[in-house]
């Protein structure tokens, strides 16, 4: 078995000199991120008649933290999937449980449950104690993995596929076999807040990268895709040949062994059913999309999707971020809509096709490649997701009805992605923080709100607060700089401090770690001769800067901007109508009154935020409109 070794590269400041004394502050998104290193080399033996399998795992783990460690801990998920787990008890006890849950766990006999069992463990050949607990397995190390070291866990197990429930397992309502998500005993990661060994309940992931090596002896008529480059498509066949190349498929007691390389990636997903249909699309850049559903369910739109997707991805490179790997499988499977590594699984008969398609396929850029910890910051992945997903299939909704880019006027600027979710529980009474950990929020409603809703409304009125153009730039920063790096929250808001030259601190502190929210009103609009005095109230907590936007009688419009004092600066003008900087409004202060040079009979309205990227939770007293008195003044 020879299993690649990947040297740790340190990870160096990011930015000028010049630019740190322009911005007259350090770039506070330096920290030297280390990382740990995971290289895994898997022989898995399938029976497709019982649903079980044997699993030989050689794990070649390397300590890049400045810490000793005497213990590690492995995730074994499919252990969730029995009567009393901690994932059964919590949608049991829960208010508004999964429905694809409920209580399904408790009644699940014994063919039909999931688990993991470990035979052996050992690390540089001698046996180490481990204990089962729950989904997570405890291994004490009589020899702790010092600094900088290097060692090697070899591991033989059985796991017994459940019947699909959640995200993986077997026979799925639309009759896939097996959708082979977190499958295999998995190390936890360990990175500067120590070990993140979460019980699984049925939410998020988080894992170290590395080089995953598979060998999956399964039943010669299954078609099987995932995450990783066959490496063997001459002896399987099943749609991996190129045109005109002769296949020798080498089946062995009615198996084919197929051979997996996947470099650089924090999981490894696969799929398998004897029904599927592969086809494949190869990109101008050479991305090769992959393509598996069964023959014919809802064959006419998989056709569609794939030039579709194929869009999705040109567009993401350019947004968002190069996509780093060289191939991509949209495969059906699993119970929803679900990321991996290089892949996605998502139901297949549904009119959502594409929408799915894009935002799972957009999760390889914040799941994938980003890789925050997304139990304790899921909006950063599903929040950012949503954006980069609702643009893109803006995107594509224009181009294929031959539209052009919208007229670039402040009601037309921006995406106001996520606000109804978010908006509809912030109006609940329900609403919790969003740094909340992602299994301990009291509600999945508010959980799904936060995460996808808010998580959206964070980048897309981060374009409101700095300035459409900067906020782009941040997201290509963003990803350049933090790919294979776990970023946090305080990473990503230091990127567009640098993209736009502001303070931005207050943002998170309110957006992310409260639940204080914003409500600008437009107090009163007052003549005074040729003048008009105009009142604007803060009537919630949260502070943000201001546009106001005064239409006059005769159609032009005029842009009055308050940055907040402590942004100490202002985002540029993004329109070409006239534009007033007014002195900075200090988050200290309620109100704030500011006169516009025309006299009030010349004035149509006046409005805050015409964009609407502001997610404020009262938009009716955003408004002002002259009355019938007010046009004979």
């Amino acid at each position: 078995m020879n299993i690649r070794r990947t040297v740790f590269q340190a990870f160096f400041l990011v930015g000028t000199t010049a630019m740190l004394l322009a911005q007259g502050k350090a770039n506070r998104s330096d920290n030297e991120r280390w990382q740990q290193r995971v290289n895994y080399y898997m022989e898995i033996d399938m029976d497709v008649e019982t649903n079980r399998y044997q699993g030989v795992q050689k794990l070649e783990y390397t300590n890049n933290s400045p810490d000793d460690l005497k213990m590690v801990f492995y995730h074994l998920y499919f252990n969730a999937f029995q009567p009393g787990s901690m994932m059964d008890v919590r949608s049991r006890t829960i208010q508004d449980p999964d429905r694809r849950v409920g209580d399904r766990i408790s009644k699940l006999s014994d063919d039909q449950i999931g688990y993991q069992k470990i035979f052996s463990l050992k690390m540089n050949g001698k046996d180490v104690d481990h204990e089962v607990v729950g989904t997570i397995l405890e291994v004490k190390l009589d020899d702790p993995i010092k600094s900088g070291q290097t060692v090697t866990f070899d591991m033989t197990f059985e796991a017994q596929v459940p019947v699909q429930i959640r995200r993986t397992g077997r026979d799925n309502a639309e009759g896939v076999r097996y959708s082979m998500a977190q499958w295999f005993p998995k190390m936890a990661e360990y990175d500067y807040q120590g070990w993140h060994a979460d019980e699984y309940i049925g939410r998020e992931f988080y894992g170290v990268w590395g080089d995953f090596e598979v060998k999956l002896s399964i039943d010669k008529d299954y078609v099987v895709g995932g995450t990783g480059y066959l490496q063997n498509p001459l002896e399987i066949g099943h749609g991996y040949e190129n045109s005109g190349d002769r296949v020798n498929q080498k089946v062995v007691d009615g198996k084919l062994t197929w051979h997996f390389i996947a470099p650089d990636v924090h999981d490894f997903m696969w799929a398998a059913d004897p029904d599927y249909l592969h086809n494949k699309l190869t990109m101008k850049n050479g991305t090769v999309l992959h393509f598996l559903h069964q023959e014919g369910q809802n064959s006419a739109n998989w056709e569609k999707l794939r030039p579709l997707t194929e869009m999705s991805f040109e567009y993401a490179n350019k947004y968002f971020g190069q996509y780093p790997y060289k191939q991509f499988s949209v495969i059906q499977g699993g119970d929803g809509g679900m990321e991996y590594p290089m892949s996605t699984l998502i139901t297949g008969n549904r009119g959502s096709l594409l929408g799915v398609t894009i935002h799972e396929s957009m999760h390889d850029w914040y799941h994938g490649v980003l890789g925050s910890n997304e139990a304790l910051h899921p909006w950063m992945d599903e929040g950012f997701t949503s954006y980069a997903s609702s643009r893109i299939s803006q995107h594509i909704s224009r181009t294929n009805k031959g539209e052009a880019a919208p007229e670039t006027t402040l009601e037309n600027i921006g995406s106001r992605s996520g606000q109804g979710g978010y908006l509809r529980a912030a109006t609940s009474g329900r609403e919790e923080a969003m740094s909340t950990h992602s299994d301990h929020y009291e509600l999945n409603g508010i959980y799904g709100a936060q995460a996808y809703g808010k998580g959206a409304v964070w980048m897309s009125q981060m374009g409101y607060v700095i300035g459409e153009e900067a906020r782009d730039k941040g997201l290509l920063e963003y990803f350049n700089r933090w790919k294979f790096k776990h970023p946090n929250p305080n990473d990503v808001l230091r990127v567009m401090e640098d993209v736009s030259g502001l303070e931005l601190d207050w943002y998170n502190e309110y957006f992310v770690y409260t639940t204080k929210q914003i409500d600008y009103a437009v107090k009163d609009v007052v003549g005074e001769g040729q003048k008009t005095k105009v009142s604007l109230e803060r009537v919630k907590k949260m502070p943000m800067p201001v546009d106001v936007v005064v239409t006059y009688t005769d159609g032009t419009k005029e842009v009055h901007y308050m940055a907040l004092r402590m942004m100490r600066g202002e985002k540029p003008a993004e329109t070409s109508d006239k534009r007033i900087v007014h002195e900075d409004w200090p988050w200290t202060h309620p109100s704030y009154e500011l006169t516009v040079d025309r006299p009030i009979s010349e004035i149509a309205s006046v409005v805050i935020d015409p964009s609407g990227r502001m997610a404020d939770t009262n938009k009716d007293n955003n408004k002002w409109e002259a009355t019938a008195i007010e046009k004979k003044r």
